[in-house]
C-alpha cells in the first residue's frame, strides 16, 4: 500500500485520520507518517491495509496505469 493509496482509500470510505487510526488500532500520528510516506513497521501497515479493507476498499496492483483503489460494489451501492 503507497500514501497515495492510503489517502485515496479513506477519501473513498469518507474517512478520516482519527478514523482510520481506531479502525486499524494505530495511533493518529501513525497514519500520517504513512501518508507523508515515511517507513513503519510491514505489520503496522498490514493493519492499516487490513482495517481499510473491512470497511471496503479494494487496492489495485499497479498494472501499467498505475496503483489505486477502488470501492468494493457492496459498499459502493
Amino acid at each position: 500500500m503507497t500514501p497515495e493509496q492510503c489517502r485515496m482509500a479513506r477519501a473513498g470510505l469518507n474517512l478520516g485520520v482519527r478514523d482510520l487510526a481506531g479502525l486499524a488500532q494505530v495511533s493518529t500520528n501513525t497514519i500520517t507518517r504513512l501518508e507523508r510516506g515515511e517507513s513503519l513497521y510491514p505489520r503496522t501497515i498490514e493493519a492499516i491495509r487490513t482495517a481499510l479493507e473491512a470497511a471496503g476498499v479494494e487496492f489495485i496492483a499497479e498494472n501499467g496505469g498505475g496503483a489505486g483503489v477502488r470501492l468494493r460494489k457492496d459498499v459502493a451501492e
